[in-house]
């Protein structure tokens, strides 16, 4: 995998916390982004689906039986 350096401003405070319990930044930062990645992935699929639930609620049945049935006798 290839990686980027990102940075961020974080007040001085943050900082002395990091340090004071250990933090391993580069890891959580890691992780947040990886769960807000797949949270707007989520969210971003659900849209999708919603749409396209409009559109098949659009679609006639009896359309598609006669040309599921018209596809088989080909």
């Amino acid at each position: 995998m290839n990686y980027e350096v990102v940075s961020a401003k974080i007040p001085k405070e943050y900082k002395k916390k990091i340090k004071e319990y250990n933090i391993n930044i580069s890891k959580v930062i890691r992780k947040a982004i990886e769960e807000e990645i797949k949270k707007r992935e989520t969210l971003k699929i659900k849209r999708k689906i919603e749409e396209n639930k409009k559109l098949i609620k659009k679609v006639n049945i009896e359309d598609v039986i006669a040309l599921v049935r018209e596809d088989r006798e080909k």
